[in-house]
């Protein structure tokens, strides 16, 4: 039989996968390390009450005769949508229906699948550097060319750095689909409303799709600034929204994100919303009731006031690191409306080969900018997502090795 070459001819391994082997490979040299994870951007503050309240509940429902679900509705109960759709979307002036909402196990699953809706020709754009899901996912499906030199031939890259204040160009050429992450993975950075729609405008104009990554909206603190992309007029004829309980509310192993796709949002006659429901109800069984329940109770009083002591607390650790870098002479960048900062190498230093002095002179882990695209080089991502003291301990550590 025939394989699937685009996917066994994959460059290297996942990056996350890389920094892995390193790390294991390490600790299995030095067996007495005494690593600290800024890496890999991993919760590890506990699920807030509510939720756990609510999931225990629905479990103990699912004991009974009477509370017992099997399979569920094929794009999420009503009453997570709904939800959902009254904390996120309404309560910032946006209209949003409930068959526009499609519930699933988490937003890298849902960005990395949202690919099957494209033509096998369709072009790529993706802001450099970036999450690695956006381009890893079309390349496996071959619409990335070859990858020579670091770069994939038929990728169109949006250089996002330093120089232009990571804003993002528009494409120079035809996109069919732009990935747009904000507040941004890996670079912690923000983009205003202005700066949005250029890119709506963009799509508007071009018949191209905006596939927009909203996963770390809960850390914006600055209220004019857009959690969603439907903030910006005309987004809901270009977009789709992805979002995500991971970093929200501590779900990382839980499991729940959604994504927003418009019912009048269409391409060359082809309806998006109705393809994704076809797909979804063939290919998934959706996610448990117990972790809908949970996930509901997220959007409650309590669970508010419960998920926003966690997101302090890893602003917190942004601040420290920041602020601690900063004090050490470092260019440093993100990290004030989201759990990520990013730094730039000392003297250029190759991004893996400062991971590599990290690892062996301060154990401490973070994850190499070169990982995330070309225009990542040169750059270093460490992220809040660990305890205060182990940050404060870490930053020491990184500021003595510099």
């Amino acid at each position: 039989m025939n394989i699937n070459t685009h996917l066994a001819t994959m460059p290297a391994g996942y990056l996350f996968a890389e920094v892995a082997k390193r790390v294991k490979a390490y600790q299995a040299e030095n067996p007495q390390s005494s690593l600290l994870r800024l890496g890999i951007g991993d919760v590890t503050r506990p699920l807030c009450r509510a939720a756990v309240d609510a999931m225990k509940k629905a479990a103990d429902e699912m004991g009974t005769f009477e509370g017992f679900h099997g399979y569920g509705p094929d794009f999420g109960y009503d009453f997570l949508i709904d939800a959902i759709i009254a904390g996120d979307y309404t309560a910032r002036g946006i209209d949003i229906g409930r068959d526009e909402v499609f519930i699933s196990d988490g937003a890298k699953t849902d960005v990395g699948n949202l690919q099957e809706l494209f033509a096998a020709d369709a072009r790529i754009a993706v802001t450099d550097p970036v999450y690695p899901v956006y381009v890893d996912s079309n390349a496996m499906a071959g619409r990335l060319g070859t990858y020579q030199g670091g770069k994939w031939s038929n990728l169109i890259y949006l250089p996002t750095n330093a120089e232009n204040g990571f804003v993002p160009p528009l494409p120079r050429e035809k996109a069919d689909v732009i990935y747009l992450c904000y507040p941004n993975n890996p670079t912690g950075t923000v983009l205003t409303k202005d700066q949005l729609k250029v890119f709506v405008d963009y799509a508007l104009a071009n018949d191209s799709l905006i596939i927009f990554d909203a996963a770390y909206k809960a850390f914006i603190t600055d209220d004019s600034i857009p959690r969603s992309i439907y903030e910006v007029p005309g987004a809901r004829q270009c977009a789709i929204e992805c979002c995500s309980f991971s970093k929200t509310a501590g779900f990382t192993g839980t499991r729940c994100a959604y994504t927003v796709i418009p019912r009048d949002l269409a391409f060359s006659g082809g309806n998006f919303n109705k393809m994704w429901g076809r797909r979804q109800a063939t290919k998934m069984n959706g996610v448990s009731y117990p972790v809908q329940r949970a996930a509901a109770a997220v959007y409650s009083p309590e669970g508010q006031e419960q998920i926003m002591e966690s997101i302090r607390y890893y602003h917190e650790n942004a601040r420290v690191i920041r602020e601690g870098l900063q004090k050490a002479g470092v260019g440093v960048y993100g990290g004030v409306h989201s759990p990520y900062v990013w730094m730039k190498t000392p003297g250029d230093m190759k991004s893996w080969d400062f991971f590599d002095l990290l690892l062996r002179k301060a154990n401490v882990v973070g994850t190499p900018g070169e990982g995330f695209g070309p225009c990542g080089e040169g750059y270093f991502r460490l992220t809040a997502f660990n305890t205060l003291e182990n940050t404060r301990a870490a930053v020491e550590r990184v500021v003595k090795v510099l």
